[in-house]
């Protein structure tokens, strides 16, 4: 007990070094930057703001709870880790659910782990810190490893490096962004495991990825069974003739309307004959035309 005590009057007093007016700590060379940085301290909550790089967008509440019951009981074994902003100002790298936990149980002061980073480190610090977690969903992953490469120039091979996975692991990750969003949502509320949105990527249509997706949904499809409809899907879209050796009939269309407004027509359609025309048109006066042209066949 009286090495517990020991060291969380060590860690009042290293707080204390950091709020000295007269000896402000802000970069690693400061004087009494090595007696702080890089060392654990009791500090203020109301001194601490929540970061806001932190790829973790959801938080269950419920889990929040649990994990205050623990905090409560055992306190706070593991530190959060700040980084100093100015004068008895910090933010959050990581441990936002420790923090939300202590808050909830009123606490004044939290351990933290004391770093000066500059807000690229601090992106990168939180992100590859959360990502190593494992209650992240595979979309806030594939968003953070996004992140990574858009705002700290990663290459995928760095990046698999920083986050000690395989590339492929990271490949497979990042693919998850080209579903449609409303599938995604599906993965980030549960609906749909890593294995499901690794099959749906594999078609380019939207509209077949929701169509799909409704099925899994309605009857509780294994991976196994998705990926046996995508594979049905793309041989049913192989086996549909392209439009080049389709005849020529809407490029004819599109030619005749042409010559008929003066404007550029297209027209578009499917197998079954099902299509739109487009006439784009520059101008109210272009459009007046447009219409003069229709209404002059009634």
């Amino acid at each position: 007990m009286a090495k517990k005590n020991k060291k969380q009057a060590l860690g009042r007093g290293l707080s204390a070094l950091l709020d000295d007016p007269e000896r402000e700590i802000s970069s690693a060379s400061d004087v009494n930057a090595n007696k702080v940085v890089g060392n654990v301290i009791d500090l203020e909550i109301e001194k601490i703001e929540v970061n806001p790089y932190q790829p973790r967008t959801h938080f269950n509440e419920e889990a929040i709870v649990e994990l205050a019951e623990s905090i409560k009981a055992l306190g706070i074994i593991q530190p959060v880790t700040v980084r100093k902003l100015g004068r008895n100002q910090y933010q959050l790298v990581s441990g936002e659910r420790r923090y939300r936990a202590a808050k909830s149980l009123s606490f004044n002061t939290i351990p933290a782990f004391v770093r000066i980073a500059n807000d690229q480190e601090t992106l990168e610090m939180a992100l590859v810190e959360n990502i190593q977690r494992r209650d992240l969903d595979p979309i806030e992953i594939a968003l953070s490893y996004q992140r990574l490469i858009d705002e700290i120039k990663l290459t995928q091979n760095q990046l698999s490096e920083r986050v000690g996975k395989k590339r492929s692991t990271v490949a497979n990750y990042m693919r998850l962004l080209k579903l449609d969003p409303i599938v995604q949502t599906g993965m980030r509320d549960g609906f749909l495991s890593m294995g499901h949105g690794r099959a749906l990527v594999n078609l380019e249509e939207n509209e077949k990825q929701l169509e799909i997706y409704e099925k899994i949904i309605a009857k509780t499809l294994s991976v196994r069974e998705t990926e046996s409809l995508v594979q049905k899907a793309k041989k049913v879209k192989s086996s549909i003739p392209s439009k080049t050796s389709k005849p020529t009939l809407f490029y004819n269309a599109a030619e005749e309307l042409r010559n008929y407004f003066n404007f550029t027509v297209t027209v578009k359609g499917n197998e079954n004959g099902k299509g739109h025309i487009q006439i784009p048109f520059n101008s109210q006066k272009d459009l007046n035309e447009i219409i003069k042209k229709i209404k002059s066949d009634d």
